[in-house]
């Protein structure tokens, strides 16, 4: 496990924007942590990095955006509203998590009996000022 400390919105939108430009096809990533710790901020510059053009919106009601203009396909889930596992089913969560293009799954926690053993996990913690964070990576 690899900790990175995050000291400003500026760190997580570098952070985000090389692992979107390192990412491959296939890649899942897991971000866990409370409200308000970035995650959304996180997927938006993995999206930069990745080239993807169109506005970056949370999927609260949708659980699952598609974007399509970067160099590889953006599925960004937020399943913060998921009652049932089955849910995941319903919407084909496989051809997304085992096709070609790059997942990000917020609140991945709920879920995680289904996220791939393989996918790069990221908890995301707050620090002891309001912009810093702690990233704890595991990567699969």
């Amino acid at each position: 496990m690899k900790r990175i400390n995050i000291r400003s919105e500026q760190d997580t939108e570098r952070f985000g924007y090389e692992l979107g430009q390192k990412v491959e096809p296939g890649t899942v990533i897991a971000l866990i942590g409370d409200l308000g710790t970035g995650k959304t901020t996180l997927t938006k510059s993995i999206a930069r990095g990745l080239g993807v053009t169109e506005t970056i919106t949370s999927p609260t009601f949708n659980i699952v955006k598609e974007y399509r203009s970067g160099r590889l396909p953006l599925f960004h889930f937020d399943v913060y509203r998921i009652g049932d596992i089955d849910e995941m089913f319903e919407i084909g969560y496989e051809e997304y998590f085992f096709g070609d293009g790059v997942c990000v799954v917020e609140w991945a926690d709920i879920i995680e009996e289904i996220i791939p053993e393989d996918a790069m996990v990221i908890r995301i913690e707050y620090g002891a000022s309001e912009d810093e964070r702690t990233y704890e990576i595991e990567e699969g």
